[in-house]
């Protein structure tokens, strides 16, 4: 029998607070229609992200309080390391403050100005620190992948084709490596098939380049393995890690996703050149290699959070939460990226705000008027977000979906407060073609998504009166 309600008891509640729709508009319009800027306490369902946004188990906080707080070699670092080796099976582990960190001293000790990185999507951290380098962020997911109404099992698999395309164009001096993302955020939060990943794997070892998982959700990725891919039903979550991670050379990670912390990450690596060369940039940058940036403490409670998140039970409510509210979407008639990822569910903007072009960022659009009519934060994950210059005309080239993503924190929100999200974008779109579209009034040079400025084009308010 299915569990039928949360593997989990709550034990601490946060208050949240009551913020009127005047009020909300006065904070969209003092933000620039930004939701990252928008306070936290302003935010009735905060969705604007599930990285280190969940709540820890009562385990997790017993950790904290045993951490080891020694500089070097603490007891709480032999744990983390330990209970990594055992799951991911890399020679390597090294300790960073968050996965962007681990993505950053990757990239400056392999990368150069002109080199390639192949991915089936890059996210925005992972795009931005390969061309931090000089270096380009390819994107090599297949058509299905990119086409929101498609439904398909694992439309995070890379195609072999593009990659094949990518060596071909470039060739393999100027491709250090290449990634996998798993699961595939900026596609939908869709797993990647162990076929796939094989496939990829047996390219890169023809061809004689390592290949490298950002594993910020490798563990709900084994879960849509083992519920959707022939062979593996039967097989445990733990064994289907170790089988995608032997595929690999190494791997990225965001403990603040699947290693259910509020901060953490790590790098792993079986190259020893390469994880040298990481420890000493680590060292300049982060701090001991056996604390790299976080406390002894923040150490334990990834050990023991690596180690919950590998329950099935665990794992089977928190995807079926997800799919849960695509389905109540699916009554209320708002359209999404089908079918719902492992994190999030992702509305689809371009469906939903059809008048609105992609140069007036619809996907913000709907973002804004989504805290507009609900207090309800997601985050766009379209032209604001992914616009970019082609590396081969210079040209600016916009993204191939317009997506509002609606990412779940594990463990924090109830079925009925989801509802109430599903009912907040109906609102949004029975306004419809009355909200107008968005104009950027400041951005910095790179990731302008998070400071971003923008306005209503014209002017004025971003719904027109009836």
């Amino acid at each position: 029998m299915d569990l039928p309600f949360e593997p989990y008891r709550i034990k601490v509640v946060e208050k949240i607070q009551r913020v009127s729709r005047e009020e909300r508009v006065k904070h969209l319009r003092a933000a620039g229609y930004n939701l990252f800027k928008i306070p936290a306490e302003a935010i009735y369902v905060d969705l604007l992200t599930d990285s280190g946004t969940g709540a820890m188990s009562d385990l997790q906080w017993a950790a904290l309080m045993s951490g080891d707080e020694a500089y070097a070699c603490s007891k709480s670092f032999a744990e983390f390391e330990s209970t990594i080796k055992d799951i991911y099976g890399y020679k390597h582990v090294i300790p960073t403050h968050q996965g962007r960190a681990a993505e950053g001293m990757l990239f400056t000790v392999t990368l150069k100005p002109g080199d390639v990185v192949p991915n089936n999507i890059h996210f925005d951290t992972t795009r931005a620190n390969v061309e931090h380098i000089g270096a380009i962020a390819l994107d090599c997911i297949g058509a299905e992948g990119l086409d929101p109404a498609t439904e398909g099992p694992f439309k995070g698999n890379m195609s072999l084709d593009n990659l094949r395309a990518a060596f071909d164009k470039y060739g393999t001096p100027r491709i250090p490596f290449v990634m996998l993302t798993i699961t595939n955020n900026s596609g939908g939060g869709q797993p990647v098939s162990m076929a796939n990943m094989k496939a990829v794997s047996a390219f890169c070892r023809e061809v004689g380049v390592p290949l490298i998982l950002d594993a910020c959700r490798f563990a709900e990725n084994a879960w849509f393995i083992q519920q959707r891919e022939e062979g593996y039903a039967d097989k445990e979550i733990k064994d289907i890690c170790r089988e995608m991670f032997a595929l690999a050379q190494g791997c990225t990670m965001s403990a603040k996703k699947d290693g259910l912390v509020n901060i953490g990450g790590f790098l792993c690596l079986d190259d020893d050149a390469w994880a040298q060369d990481v420890t000493n940039l680590l060292i300049l940058r982060e701090g001991f290699p056996t604390y790299g940036g976080l406390a002894g403490r923040d150490l334990a409670a990834i050990a023991q959070g690596l180690r919950e998140v590998l329950d099935p039970d665990y794992l089977a409510y928190r995807i079926g939460q997800v799919a849960r509210l695509g389905r109540r979407l699916d009554e209320l008639g708002v359209p999404y990226l089908r079918p719902t990822g492992g994190h999030a569910v992702y509305l689809d903007a371009r469906k939903a705000l059809p008048h609105i072009p992609q140069s007036q960022f619809p996907a913000q659009v709907f973002t804004a008027a989504l805290y507009l009519e609900g207090g309800v934060r997601g985050v766009e994950i379209g032209s604001l977000m992914f616009e970019h210059k082609d590396p081969d005309t210079g040209e600016m080239v916009s993204p191939a979906m317009e997506l509002v993503r609606l990412a779940i924190p594990r463990r924090v929100y109830t079925h009925t407060q989801l509802d109430y999200v599903a009912e907040s974008c109906a609102r949004v779109m029975e306004i419809g073609e009355r909200l107008r579209g968005l104009k950027i009034t400041w951005e910095p040079p790179a990731l302008r998504h998070f400071t971003a400025s923008l306005e209503p084009v014209g002017g004025g308010k971003m719904i027109a009166k009836a």
